[in-house]
């Protein structure tokens, strides 16, 4: 096992890392071991309003700098990303638990949106419209909105802060983020390679500390003109209700019960290794991971050994251990969710097929798990599990798999596999949800939307979709006298 180090984390306001003006801290957990690893600084309300002020001061800033010195910026920060690659995986897979070669993944896709946003903030074009009057001039303005307050989990603490992190600074916003207090380490190198690159003091900021604190405190305040959320659903709908209160801009990426419709015509093999490998990643910690799987009986039989085979191939473990391919769940709570969730399907008239119990009394590992013949009303088939299940069950007719794919509120990613063009265009016409990938697992790139529908949120975090949430749109009409 290579030897990674780990470092307490502070928070950074007007581009520098200070402690909580109270010296508060919280313990950081490596969750493949149980044991404290590091400490984050505990932000109180003169943190707050500190960060606040320098937020203000960084937004009257950046917003005059030029697009094509903006970007320069953000490449720079990009690059020193891909630089320290290597060190930023070590701090995120101590303390969120996946892979060290997953995590490796993340930090240089995350370089990767960050290059593309630069860009694209150089397209943020307003336009010309023809006036009724030939003395006049009528002009559409795109303005950055103001001072963003972002709110992130710890499954992807990189990936979903560089999503709205990149889009708010290439639209000329400045950005405060509450990041995970779980993941603390990681986004704070993530905006240190922003500091490094040269960005004007108080245009990023980053504090922790108790969520419903701060978020209570930042949505309502007056300087902040965004808020940019992801989570979970009932959480989102609060912070929502709270920003509509004060007519605050939001972007919402919720909850998922990502349906996974498998045709009689598919490709099993396929299927199973695109959506296996989607399933398992991060420990199936993500809010677009395969949660139900809807497979055609005629090839389910298949699909379930195959998937079998396919989870029993998986090594679980430390992240920094080398051969690892499956990390521990990120803290206790979601091993004992899992528990709980097997319990149910079992009771319920599912059979396990493999995995199916918590691994090790020290870290946070559950066996990789495969469920068949999972009755609708498991609680499996109805709230996102977040973790290493699979859970199957069979259909006759195309129509009844889209329909139960569509019957819960949820509406972020689905999948689906054949080999009919007339299915494929089926399913993208009637699945209701943000994205779908047929025949393939997840593909977010950066100029893609990102984001769901009905519960699972809107607004993207992905494309050029995502630089509208963070501008506003001026109209000017100039009369010659």
């Amino acid at each position: 096992m290579k030897s990674h180090t780990y470092t307490d984390t502070r928070l950074l306001i007007d581009n520098e890392w200070l402690d909580a003006a109270s010296r508060r801290t919280i313990d950081v957990i490596n969750p493949a071991t149980g044991k404290t690893i590091g400490t984050v600084a505990h932000a109180g309300i003169p943190d707050l309003d500190r960060a606040l002020a320098a937020a203000q001061r960084g937004f009257e800033v950046w917003r005059r700098v030029p697009s094509n010195e903006r970007a320069w910026i953000m490449r720079k920060a990009a690059a020193l990303l891909r630089e320290r690659a290597d060190q930023i995986a070590g701090l995120l897979t101590q303390e969120q638990g996946k892979p060290v070669f997953e995590a490796r993944i993340e930090v240089l896709a995350a370089a990767d949106i960050i290059e593309w946003f630069a860009d694209e903030g150089r397209r943020a074009y307003g336009r010309i419209v023809p006036s009724r009057n030939l003395a006049n001039q009528q002009l559409v303005i795109k303005e950055p909105v103001g001072p963003v307050a972002a709110f992130t989990p710890w499954n992807f603490p990189i990936n979903q802060v560089v999503r709205k992190l990149s889009a708010a600074l290439a639209s000329g916003c400045s950005f405060l983020v509450k990041a995970p207090e779980e993941t603390p380490a990681s986004p704070a190198a993530l905006l240190q390679t922003f500091v490094d690159a040269g960005i004007p003091a108080g245009t990023i900021g980053l504090v922790f500390g108790d969520p419903a604190e701060i978020s209570s405190y930042l949505i309502p305040h007056p300087i902040i003109r965004k808020v940019t959320f992801t989570g979970s659903t009932p959480v989102g709908k609060q912070l929502a209700a709270l920003a509509g209160a004060h007519m605050k801009r939001v972007t919402m990426e919720l909850g998922g019960h990502a349906p996974v419709i498998v045709a009689e015509d598919a490709d099993v093999e396929l299927a199973v290794k695109a959506s296996g490998a989607a399933k398992f990643r991060n420990a199936g910690q993500i809010c677009i991971a395969p949660t139900r799987f809807l497979v055609h009986n005629s090839v389910k039989e298949a699909f379930v050994t195959q998937m079998v085979k396919l989870a029993q191939s998986l090594r679980l473990g430390d992240g920094l251990a080398e051969g690892t391919t499956l990390g521990p769940l990120a803290n206790a709570r979601r091993v004992d969710a899992m528990d709980k969730l097997l319990e149910n399907a079992q009771r319920t008239g599912a059979t396990v097929a493999t995995g199916g119990a918590r691994v090790s009394s020290d870290g946070c590992f559950f066996a990789p798990t495969v469920l068949a013949d999972v009755p609708l009303d498991a609680d499996v088939f109805n709230h996102e599990p977040f973790g290493p299940i699979v859970a199957i069950r069979g259909f006759d007719m195309l129509e009844e798999a889209i329909a139960e794919a569509n019957r819960l509120p949820y509406g972020l990613a689905g999948y689906a596999f054949t080999k009919a063009i007339k299915s494929a265009h089926l399913l993208s016409q009637q699945m209701e949800v943000g994205m779908l990938w047929v025949n393939q697992p997840a593909v977010a790139s950066a100029e893609m939307p990102f984001g769901g529908i009905k519960d699972s949120g809107y607004g993207s975090e992905g494309g050029p979709e995502a630089m509208e949430a963070y501008l506003s749109t001026k109209a000017v009409s100039i009369l010659a006298v």
